[in-house]
């Protein structure tokens, strides 16, 4: 098949700057920037071969077909979609512009989320972890600055004792230090013998477990309050054609986790309460009368202090470990009068922390395997090692004296390695120092889906370059490789992707004060 476009020889210019302008210098590179604008901006772009046909929606007809030997570089570009900034600063701000209207749907309503939502009790509840011992800490008692992304206030001091001393390691027990934002000491323990790291894994490994059971206890104290105040339970019929009682109320919450400087997670909740609907149990419907925000409050705060999970038995442990919440529970209302606290913010919020992940602790971690443990792992390094170390030891899966050796028959006999299966996915999770859910969950009547935001993108684009959404792309493609062919590249696809960025926010804001001039003219 010939093609078309003249074949781009990466390793012939060597340089990002030389690629650059020998790439703007072929004949088609207006051709290439146009191919390259879908994954424009991506820092890792996936590369794919083979066959795309754009095929009728109603009759199946196969309208046009091509190769991507007919492309430029003989490849179809597509953006890597990673929600980590620090991986891809681009696809992060797609994933955080989507995250944004998740969460902020689910207060407001919109994109088929009805708007009566909005008038929904709703509480932003931060849960988190307990200590496991002293870490440096920064605190203000009171903020006089005007922004707290720019906070200059000055600190306490970190542990300050009328009394000096030492622990049992020898180690300072005070910390008379007034921390600035960045000081790499923050998040670090004063003594590392005297830290509970591996309390600190387990409790990482087991916080989706307790905020389920969490979220179970808030709706069981609701369902017992109206029973206590006469509310009626509401009679619904499944699919299935049985028929159920069930308690008029029920929380929808969106969460995201954020990983602390101690490398602990702790979540940001929005909590909603609705209403059943006895004919349509999916629809979205305001609270009985008997219920408040005053209530779902008190819910909230019962189920934190209530609720613990005692993990399985583990040789190391044999009792197990108690995972709950730790004493600091903040519960706020959104959009009170007077409060600092709205939907735009809480949901910029959220969105925010859904594109991180262990960057905080001042580290970023790929997932860690047996050839590469050894150069992250260490029972006597710092304060991170010794947590990777910890997910590591305790997520073996035979109780032996060396983690690559095989179970005794006396272990095998005691049940021990079946009691360590609860906790293998420390392992695969030792990246990420234990936690392994996801950075942004919520509940499945909360709000709209990504997926209907991604494919809402996607017909939109399609309807913008061909002017019609009666066509559907089927491509028979396979991987390729990862990554633009060169520094240059990258450099000419990621500024004409910002340029694009610009004239749009730019082209918003006119339209904006437009609309304003007329509503000021009239």
């Amino acid at each position: 098949m010939s093609t078309p476009f003249t074949l781009y020889r990466p390793g012939l210019v060597a340089g990002r700057d030389a690629q650059a302008l020998h790439r703007a210098a072929m004949p088609e590179f207006s051709g290439w920037l146009e191919h390259t604008r879908p994954a424009g901006g991506c820092s890792r772009p996936i590369r794919l071969t083979g066959t795309i046909a754009a095929v009728d929606r109603d009759t199946g007809r196969i309208l046009n077909e091509q190769h991507t030997d007919e492309l430029p570089d003989r490849t179809l570009y597509k953006a890597c979609g990673n929600r980590r900034e620090s991986q891809c600063r681009d696809c992060s701000w797609v994933y955080q512009g989507d995250a944004y209207q998740v969460v902020r749907c689910g207060l407001t309503g919109g994109k088929g989320v009805p708007a009566s939502v909005g008038r929904h009790p709703v509480v932003f509840a931060t849960f988190t972890a307990p200590s496991f011992g002293a870490v440096h800490h920064r605190h203000v008692a009171r903020h006089t600055c005007g922004s707290r992304q720019r906070c200059d206030c000055r600190p306490a001091p970190c542990r300050a004792r009328s009394t000096t001393g030492t622990c049992a390691h020898g180690q300072p027990a005070v910390c008379f230090a007034r921390h600035d934002a960045d000081d790499p000491r923050l998040g670090q323990s004063l003594c590392l013998d005297c830290y509970d790291h591996d309390h600190q894994v387990i409790w990482n490994y087991f916080s989706g477990e307790l905020w389920r059971r969490t979220k179970q206890a808030m709706e069981r104290h609701l369902a017992a309050l109206c029973r206590r105040r006469g509310i009626p339970f509401v009679r619904v019929v499944t699919a299935s054609g049985k028929v159920r009682w069930v308690p008029p109320v029920r929380v929808s919450h969106g969460k995201v986790a954020e990983m602390q400087r101690r490398a602990a997670v702790h979540f940001h909740v929005l909590l909603r309460l609705d209403g059943v609907d006895p004919d349509d149990p999916d629809a979205l419907v305001p609270p009985p009368i008997g219920i408040t925000v005053d209530d779902l409050e008190a819910a909230v705060h019962t189920a934190a202090f209530r609720i613990t999970v005692t993990t399985p038995p583990h040789p190391d442990r044999p009792q197990g470990w108690l995972v709950a919440w730790g004493e600091q529970v903040d519960v706020r209302r959104i959009n009170s009068a007077g409060g600092e606290l709205t939907d735009g913010k809480v949901a910029a919020y959220l969105a925010k922390y859904a594109t991180k992940a262990t960057e905080a602790t001042g580290h970023q971690f790929t997932r860690l395997t047996p050839a590469t443990i050894d150069d992250y792992a260490d029972s006597e390094g710092d304060h991170l090692a010794r947590l990777i170390d910890a997910c590591w030891h305790l997520g073996r899966t035979t109780h032996t004296d060396t983690d690559s050796g095989a179970a005794t028959a006396d272990d095998r006999q005691a049940g021990l390695d079946t009691k360590l299966n609860a906790y293998a996915g420390l392992r695969r999770w030792a990246h990420m120092l234990g936690f392994g859910g996801h950075f942004l969950t919520k509940a499945r009547r909360y709000s709209v889906t990504f997926r209907l935001l991604r494919d809402t993108r996607a017909t939109y684009r399609r309807t913008e370059d061909d002017g019609t959404a009666d066509t559907v792309t089927v491509g028979v493609l396979s991987y390729a490789g990862s990554g633009w062919l060169t520094e240059g590249d990258a450099l000419l696809a990621n500024t004409a992707a910002r340029q694009r960025r610009e004239s749009r926010r730019i082209g918003r804001e006119e339209l904006a004060h437009e609309a304003w001039l007329i509503g000021a003219a009239a």
